[in-house]
């Protein structure tokens, strides 16, 4: 994969004091605001093969995206069809506004897409290394989000689950609930990777009876094996269980 290094945990925790003079640079194509004012359902496709960096100190921590999920309004299994709340609220605001939640122990990240009420969940991510992010953010990241033992994570599995992801970012719902994105704390940004597949199938976690059957998780087919879930594990089935598109 051009421009992708991933260094072993191991090698990367060493590298973080040897690093700490490395300067990130600025952003050179954030995504604009209007390209989140889009269909939930495209939004999330399109996010795929983005990549999220949000800056600590001096470091720009990075991961490409590789899984997401859409949510409507009109929808059970959505946070926005309980109604507004003013914890709510960033879903109801205009595309491109960050909405964040605590689930599963930890911090969630959503971006709010067109239309009052929808929105995308970045649900999982792969950990990326270039130019603006080095080794020694690689290496935060790994400090970041230890395993149950607190040792470190292989890099593969860092960000494979919507709090594994925040935390390995840094994302925290008091600082960025609610809030735009600033091209100088938190982005995303298109450097040109595009999936070559992409699998649709059915969201994860959406209790029976509450729309669990629409097909509206999209994960980048060439990571498959690093998301949430993977949707091409043994024993499912294209055209029953996923599709390909």
């Amino acid at each position: 994969m051009v421009g992708v290094v991933i260094i072993p945990s191991h090698l990367a925790v060493l590298t973080l004091k040897a690093m700490s003079s490395f300067t990130p640079q600025l952003p050179a194509s954030a995504l604009p605001d209007c390209f989140f004012d889009r269909d939930a359902q495209l939004l999330a496709r399109e996010l795929l093969g983005k990549i999220i960096r949000h800056r600590v100190g001096d470091l720009w921590l990075s991961a490409r995206i590789i899984e997401t999920e859409a949510y409507y309004v009109a929808e059970k299994g959505s946070h926005a069809s309980l109604g507004y709340t003013e914890k709510r609220k960033a879903l109801f605001l205009d595309g491109g506004h960050i909405y964040m939640y605590y689930a599963r122990g930890g911090d969630s990240l959503n971006f709010s897409a067109q239309g009052p009420g929808n929105a995308v969940l970045i649900k999982s991510a792969y950990p990326w290394v270039d130019e603006t992010s080095g080794p020694a953010s690689l290496a935060q990241m790994l400090l970041n989000n230890p395993d149950a033992n607190g040792r470190p994570r292989a890099s593969q599995k860092l960000c494979a689950g919507q709090t594994l992801l925040c935390k390995a970012l840094g994302l925290k719902v008091p600082m960025w609930d609610a809030k735009r994105f600033d091209q100088e704390r938190l982005y995303v940004e298109d450097v040109g990777q595009v999936p070559m597949h992409i699998i649709q199938t059915t969201r994860l976690g959406i209790p029976g009876g509450r729309d669990e059957h629409l097909m509206y998780r999209f994960v980048d087919a060439g990571y498959a094996p690093y998301c949430t879930r993977n949707p091409l594990r043994r024993g499912q089935v294209e055209g029953r269980d996923y599709f390909l598109i």
